[in-house]
Order: C-alpha cells, then structure tokens, then sequence
C-alpha cells in the first residue's frame, strides 16, 4: 500500500458533507485549486478546461510538448466556438510553461518556438474576450521582457486591445524610465527600444516609428519596413522615395518593380482630373417667312443694259501638302534586373549583427550548416572582444548553437577542437569561462581542473 491509495481509501470512507467541507476549506486556502473545482461543476465546458490545467500541472519533462500541444489544442477549439469560460488563466499559464522550457534548453527546436508563437496569439485571443486588469497585463509583458534577458520575445502588438490606453501608458513609461538611464546597459537599451517602437506601432504614431526605424539603416530590410509603414499610412510620396533609395546602388538613380508599383498604386489613390463639360449646342435660329414682294407698278418699258462680263477668276494653285514625317519609334527600355537577394551567410550575419538572434537562427536553419558556421565563429570573436559580461553570454549562446551546427555537419570533433583553442586563448576570463559552463557546455579537461 502507498500513502497515495491509502489516503483514497480514507476520502472514500468519508461522508459526502465532510468530504464537501474539507474540499471547500482546501479551496480558500489555494486559489487554483478552488477555479478548478469550480470549473468541473459548471459544466463539460469548462470541465474541459480543468483537464487542461491538469495537463499543465502533471507534464512529465519528456511528455510536456505533448501535453502542451493538446493543451493549445483545447484552447483554440474553446476559443474558435466562441466561448463564454475565461480561459486567460490557463492561456496564459501555457506561455508561461513554453518560455520556462526554451530558457532552459540547450537549443529550443523551431517547433517549439512555433508552439510559443501559437499560446501568445490563443493568449492574446483570450484577454480580448475576457480582458484582464491592464496594470497586470502591462505588468506580465514588462516582467518578461526585461527580467528574463535571452528569452524569446514577447510582443506587444496583439495585446494591445486588452492593455488599451492605461496598460499602453504603463508600458510607455517604463520604456522612457529605462531609456532615460544613463548607466542602463545594451540589453536593456535594445529591449526598451523594441517595446518602444511596437508602442508607436499600435498608437499609430508613424513619425516615431519612421524614426527608430531610420537609427538602424543603412539595411534593406529596414528600408523595406519604412516603406511598408509609409504605404500603409497613405504617405505614397516618402514610401517611394525610400523605395527608390533602398534599391539604389549608390548613384540613386535606379529604379525597380517595388518603386513602380508604388507610384502606379498612388497613382490609382490620388484623384484624377475631373473632365470638362462639353459645351451645349447652340440652338439653330428660327427660319424668318420671307416677306411678299410689293405690286410693281407699270410703267413704261426701259432700254435692256447689257450686264458686262465678269472677268474670269483665275483658280488658285492649292498648296502641295508635305507629307508628315512618321514618328520615330523609341526603343522599349530593357527591364531592370531585380535586386540581387543577398546571400544566405549574408542574411544571417546582418541579423546577428542586429541583435536578431533568433530570427538568425531559423533562418541558418534553413541552408547547410557548413554555410553558416563561419559566421556564428566571426559573431563569438566579437561579442568576446567587447569584454562585458552581457556579451560574454551571449557568446556563449552563439558557442551552443555553433555545437548544434557543427553537429547537424557531422562535424562535432572539429567543435572540440575549436572550443578548446577559443578557451586556451581567453583562460584568462574566467566571466567567459562561467557563462560557457552555465550554458551547459562540456569544457576541455584541462580547463575543468
């Protein structure tokens, strides 16, 4: 016998009143647990909602995608047949999971970012049903932000209509307070931007966004934004006049497919010239009865004059017409060569270079990790050149994803080798040494003694 089923065998030996009194005593003393009993009794809806939650609770390590999966699954079914249960709570403790478990793994998949990416939209989804406390909301979105640094991003854009104007000037001031300090370091600095810029979004203030936009150029991907931000807010003139620089070569003349639909897109918004009225008609006069001629009188007959002859009028020699001269046929211009994608060591370093880390790391994901493992090499000399012990790690986040790359490679030897040539040379920085070990990688020996 266990203490487990020995304590069954003593609830079920309990009467109905006194099992109801102990269960409603335990219920004031955990707030939880009281939601989930009250869930179970108003109904197979929200019975199906406390299953969830006991989903989340019991998730073995090794089984918690799953469980989670079906949790999010659960949630979207509830959500999509518009239901009347607050299921914020459970949505929210299901990101809370998700964030907890990519914090802590070596390399979280692309699957489980997807699956982060699904709870915050399900989560987002529940508090614009069920809105809760803005001040709190605000608050959960800040937390994330800045007291878990690494972790994957939270964004603000889809709880804006449930944080609404309070929780949105909560965020504001946070972001100007951090911004404002001067001793704040570049972790924080790039999170309040980021939080900054996504507030200009959901206000709507394009000036701002077009501005902390234009810090991060010169970048393609950052012009195409400014143009995708100028475009949306009918500002067709400056959108292509970013369009145009973007896909300049340097001699701002060039032009592209992006730049023409642009203007023919303006062209189609902006309103044309209204055409003239043609004029009426003149009405044609009324024709006048021609009057009666006057009785002649008679009288006695005069001598015939003879009319003299009227000279003859010479014609005159029409004019020879010239014929006009055909119009010269211009050449149809060769159309423009599209813009050369950049290339995908390339893409990734510009992310890495933007502090982008994980986009950089779906996108390495996608092209042979031989392409890529240079790059992440560069980014860990650098970050460990800047000798601070923010940029230590995430050197040591880089060196993990390098040891996953070199691994995908068949290559993992050759990671050792590098790992201990790149810890001989640096032994000396013992902060870079403790952010490699906190990062759950295995130290050549000589280090570890």
């Amino acid at each position: 016998m266990t203490r487990q089923s020995d304590l069954r065998t003593y609830l079920r030996s309990l009467d109905v009143a006194v099992l109801a009194d102990l269960l409603c005593a335990q219920a004031e003393r955990d707030p939880d647990f009281g939601r989930r009993l009250l869930a179970r009794a108003e109904g197979s809806e929200n019975g199906e909602l406390a299953q969830a939650s006991d989903l989340l609770d019991d998730a073995a390590p090794a089984a918690e995608s799953v469980q989670v999966a079906s949790v999010l699954d659960t949630l979207q079914r509830l959500l999509d047949a518009g239901t009347q249960a607050d299921v914020a709570p459970l949505a929210r403790r299901a990101v809370d999971k998700i964030t907890t478990a990519l914090g802590e793994v070596d390399e979280p998949s692309g699957a489980a970012a997807e699956q982060l990416e699904r709870a915050v939209s399900l989560y987002a989804r529940a508090c614009a049903a069920h809105p809760p406390r803005p001040g709190q909301l605000a608050e959960w979105l800040l937390r994330l932000a800045f007291e878990r640094p690494g972790w994957p991003d939270i964004p603000l854009t889809p709880f804006a209509e449930a944080l609404g104007d309070r929780g949105l000037a909560r965020v504001r001031s946070t972001v100007d307070g951090i911004l404002a300090e001067p001793d704040a370091d570049a972790v924080r600095a790039r999170t309040a931007q980021r939080l900054g810029q996504e507030h200009a979004e959901v206000t709507g203030d394009v000036d701002t966004v077009v501005r902390m936009l234009s810090d991060q150029l010169p970048r393609l991907d950052v012009s195409l934004k400014i143009v995708r931000v100028l475009r949306a807010a009918g500002r067709h003139s400056e959108a292509i006049a970013y369009a145009a620089k973007a896909l300049s070569n340097g001699n701002g003349g060039r032009r592209g497919p992006l730049v023409a639909a642009l203007e023919r897109a303006r062209r189609a918004q902006e309103p044309g010239p209204q055409p003239e009225p043609a004029p009426e008609p003149e009405p044609e006069p009324e024709p006048q009865p021609e009057p009666e001629p006057a009785p002649v009188a008679q009288s006695e007959p005069e001598p015939e004059v003879q009319p003299e002859p009227e000279p003859e009028v010479q014609p005159e020699p029409e004019p020879e017409v010239q014929p006009e001269p055909e119009p010269e046929v211009q050449p149809e211009p060769e159309p423009e060569p599209e813009p050369d994608e950049p290339k995908p060591s390339e893409a990734v370093d510009a992310l890495l270079t933007g502090d982008r880390g994980d986009e950089a790391w779906k996108l390495a994901g996608e092209h042979p990790p031989a392409v890529v493992i240079p790059v992440y090499r560069r980014h860990v000399e650098d970050l460990i050149g800047q000798k601070d012990a923010q940029h230590y790690a995430r050197a040591a986040v880089h060196l993990r994803r390098l040891r996953t790359l070199h691994k995908r490679a068949g290559t993992a030897e050759e990671f050792g080798a590098y790992l201990g040539e790149l810890v001989e040379t640096h032994r000396r920085k013992t902060r870079l040494i403790e952010e490699i070990r906190k990062a759950r990688i295995a130290l050549p020996k000589a280090v570890r003694q």
